[in-house]
């Protein structure tokens, strides 16, 4: 069983599209870590690198899988249409 430092809604992460990491602040200065393909596979802790907190990510699984459908299917749309 975790302790967890807080629990936050994946809205309120910064996400980072080079990465495909999302990031909160750690009150130790750096930042909670979870990547887009954690998320996919259901998971729900951040961790921060420096220091033993924990936080966990309050989010739809479904409703973020289907999210990520829908972008990738506008992405490849727009790649179609540049390539055109």
């Amino acid at each position: 069983m975790s302790i967890f430092h807080d629990e936050i809604e994946i809205e309120d992460f910064e996400y980072d599209a080079e990465e495909e990491i999302y990031h909160y602040p750690c009150p130790c200065g750096d930042r909670f870590e979870i990547s887009k393909e954690e998320l996919l596979k259901g998971e729900e802790v951040a961790t921060c690198p420096t220091c033993s907190l924990i936080v966990k990510v309050i989010y739809d699984k479904e409703a973020f899988e289907k999210e990520q459908d829908e972008v990738q299917q506008l992405t490849s749309k727009l790649k179609v249409q540049v390539i055109k």
